[in-house]
């Protein structure tokens, strides 16, 4: 069974399946992370990724979405693990059911700028990701690889 953080299942909400990868980026020293600020939602801290489109397989997906997000490329992911999450998603505007596959990558060699609108990397330390990214998942992760 996979293990589901935040909001509860809603008998008769029309969910979507939305399949995503996303990475714990960890140079040795620091977190790679990104934050979205778009208008219409607060500022939220996430680990990078997003969606799998249909076809695809999740360690492309997550090269491409980190790209987007951070503008870094990535090396050795990892697979930790997954976990569900339903909920709106205001960008598209449909309730989602998110199954989260989340990886550990090391971070490589930035690119670019984010491509994604609204988005920005930031590094920060494990304890800070931990008090400070979006969603429960997210910060389970990070306290499982870190330890703390």
């Amino acid at each position: 069974m996979i293990r589901r953080f935040g909001e509860a299942y809603v008998a008769g909400k029309p969910y979507r399946h939305r399949p995503g990868a996303y990475a714990i980026l960890w140079d040795g020293a620091a977190m790679l992370a990104t934050v979205q600020s778009e208008r219409e939602v607060p500022a939220e801290l996430q680990l990078p990724g997003g969606g799998i489109d249909p076809g695809e397989h999740p360690i492309p997906a997550l090269h491409r979405e980190v790209l987007e997000e951070t503008g870094w490329s990535i090396a050795a992911p990892r697979r930790l693990g997954a976990f569900r999450r339903f909920v709106f998603m205001p960008e598209y505007g449909y309730w989602a059911e998110k199954l989260c596959h989340v990886y550990i990558a090391k971070p490589v060699r930035r690119h670019c700028a984010p491509s994604e609108p609204g988005h920005y990397a930031v590094w920060l330390s494990p304890e800070d990701a931990v008090e400070n990214l979006g969603n429960d998942g997210d910060r389970h992760f990070v306290r499982q690889v870190f330890d703390l």
